[in-house]
This record gives structure tokens, C-alpha cells and sequence, in this order.
């Protein structure tokens, strides 16, 4: 999830765990905890963008630092609040539940969480929502400018803070859902239209839950397409992108394309622009692949130009977006 919706979740959880008087504060130290994990951040100050892609959601993201941190913020929360009634223990659950909720929830999107690092550099991802999805969000960022906004002891704060935690709740539970009844549609259509499914992924478009991005092939290519939860009859429109390894032999010994391979998971392609080569990870999408097939992949980085990698991950994510993009988005959304 973006920085802000954890921010948001963190206050409402500090306002259910103490409320009475108490809440203000708890936001606080709730938005301080869930903001902990993305310190990863920082790596960016001095590492490769390859590096940095790979610390991101790496160890400070992991079930070792949640257990690390947590005490260290308890103690601290314990010592600066002195004297008060609050047990040591009630601190540890508040931190844990605010720490593995962040990690949690970041589970969910396409990105890839190292929950067993430094261990094991596994990256889970159950690609059930995007990134940064307004109808997960909104809810606990109304209830977290209420109870900001709100007197310590007004009686509506606890109605807030569950309108907070609840609805999104409730929506992850039906993206979830969206997420199980898509994988059984696109198999369905991996296995009439024969195409091959060694390794294959669905994630949400932008901004959204309802048109799907899906991703299938093996180390020839991927096919990809989208289907929207609402289509019924008509087959997925696949367009097929071959892997072209054979354009990273001069590259096979560089650092940078060794550690996109890994945070890549196997899903990507490689293209020639001209002079420049290009390293596509398909986890992310095209740029309004729905509205043009052939359109590029958002994550294009370009392996003999490395400087020019700033934002990789979210490079065109929106370029080219108007009243007709979202137009046609809608319209895909609909579905037959």
C-alpha cells in the first residue's frame, strides 16, 4: 500500500487500541509504526536503482524485523509516557498488531514482500490489489482526519475508527474475491486458446479492482491480457511477447541485470529501441494496455543506459492519461 494509507491504518489502530483521552497519542506512535517497515526508503540514497528495488520490502519488510522492532518500540513508548497505567504488554501487542498488519497488507499487492528475509529472498505477493487503490484507501483517510479533527473524549471516535478499519477490511475480502474468480476465468482460457502456463499471474489495472491484468507463458514468451470481472462471454484478447534472452548475452556477468532477474521473478522480456536495450518486468503492466495492447511495459529499464533509470517501477504509469483513456478504461471495465 502507498505511505499514506498506512499512515492512515496506523492511526485509526492506536485510537482502537486505547481511546479515552488516550487515542491522540496512540495515532501518533500508530502512524510512527506503520511507517517503519518503508525506512527501506533510505537505501536509495546510496545504492543502484537494481539494489534499491531489491531492498525495497526486503528485510525491513521481513517477520525478523517485526519481531526486532516491536520491543524496541514498546520500551520506547513505555519510557517516554511514564508514569501511566498502560502494561508493557498491552504495548507489545499495540506495536506488533500496527508493524504485521503493514506487512500484511503490503502482501497483497504485485510488488513482492521478503517475509523470511534475510533467509530466504523469496518475495510473496498475492496480487489481489493495486498498489494504490482510492476505494481501499478512502475509508481509513476520512476516519483518520475525523479523529484528528474530533475532541479527545467525544463519544464518536470509536464509530471512526471502526468505519476506519472495517470497510477496508471488507473491501480486501472482495478484492480477494475478484482475485479467485479471475484466476478461474483466465485458466479457463490459458487452457482452450493453448497457451502455455508454467508460470502465469492476474493483478488489478490502476487505480481499480474490477479489470485485471493477466500474464502467462514460459522462457520462449508471455501472453497477456485483461479481463474484467464482469466479462461473461467473449475470450481474452492475448498478445504475445517474446522473452528474447539471446539480447542479454553481452550482459550476462552485470550485477544490475543479475538483480533484476531476481526482483523480477522470472516475468519479464527483452527488447532492442534503436541503440538502447530494454529490461521489461511485466508484473506491473503497460502503459493502458487495455486501450492498446501493444503499448509498453510500465518497468522498462534500460540496461546499457543505467543512469537513466530514476522510478523505474512506475516509469509511464500514467503517460498519456485523458478523458479518453479513462473512457476506454471504464469501458473495459464493463466488459461485454
Amino acid at each position: 500500500m502507498d505511505s499514506l494509507t498506512h499512515v492512515a491504518i496506523g492511526a485509526c489502530i492506536g485510537e482502537a487500541f486505547f481511546e479515552k483521552g488516550f487515542g491522540k497519542k496512540a495515532m501518533l506512535w500508530g502512524m510512527l509504526a506503520q511507517s517503519i517497515p518503508d525506512i527501506d526508503f533510505l537505501a536509495g540514497f546510496w545504492s543502484t536503482t537494481p539494489e534499491t528495488l531489491l531492498a525495497h520490502r526486503g528485510f525491513t519488510h521481513s517477520i525478523l524485523f517485526g519481531l526486532l522492532i516491536v520491543p524496541v518500540f514498546a520500551l520506547l513508548a513505555d519510557r517516554v509516557h511514564r508514569p501511566h497505567n498502560i502494561t508493557f504488554r498491552k504495548w507489545l501487542w499495540f506495536f506488533a498488531i500496527e508493524v504485521f498488519t503493514h506487512l500484511f497488507i503490503d502482501a497483497f499487492n504485485n510488488y513482492g514482500i521478503g517475509w523470511f528475509e534475510p533467509f530466504s529472498h523469496h518475495r510473496f505477493s498475492f496480487n489481489a490489489i493495486y498498489v494504490a487503490d482510492p476505494f481501499f484507501s478512502i475509508w481509513p483517510g476520512i476516519a483518520c482526519v475525523m479523529l484528528i479533527a474530533l475532541n479527545s473524549f467525544h463519544k464518536g471516535r470509536t464509530f471512526w475508527w471502526r468505519f476506519g478499519l472495517i470497510l477496508p477490511a471488507i473491501y480486501l475480502l472482495y478484492c480477494s474475491f475478484n482475485k479467485l474468480q479471475i484466476n478461474h476465468a483466465i485458466e479457463r482460457q490459458l487452457v482452450t486458446q493453448h497457451i502455455p502456463k508454467e508460470r502465469y499471474f492476474t493483478t488489478p489495472a490502476p487505480l481499480q479492482n474490477w479489470l485485471w491484468f493477466a500474464v502467462s507463458g514460459n522462457d520462449d514468451g508471455y501472453s497477456v491480457g485483461y479481463l474484467s470481472v464482469f466479462d461473461k462471454h467473449d475470450p481474452v484478447s492475448f498478445r504475445f511477447f517474446p522473452r528474447n534472452d539471446s539480447i542479454l548475452n553481452p550482459f550476462k556477468e552485470n550485477d544490475d541485470l543479475n538483480r533484476l532477474l531476481q526482483f523480477s521473478q522470472q516475468y519479464y522480456t527483452v527488447e532492442k529501441w534503436h541503440d538502447t536495450i530494454v529490461f521489461n518486468d511485466l508484473r506491473f503492466g503497460q502503459e493502458i494496455g487495455w486501450d492498446n495492447p501493444d503499448n509498453k511495459f510500465v518497468f522498462h529499464y534500460y540496461l546499457n543506459f543505467p543512469k537513466s533509470n530514476d522510478l523505474v517501477v512506475q516509469r509511464g504509469r500514467f503517460e498519456g492519461w485523458n478523458s479518453k483513456t479513462i473512457s476506454s478504461l471504464w469501458k473495459s471495465i464493463q466488459g461485454d
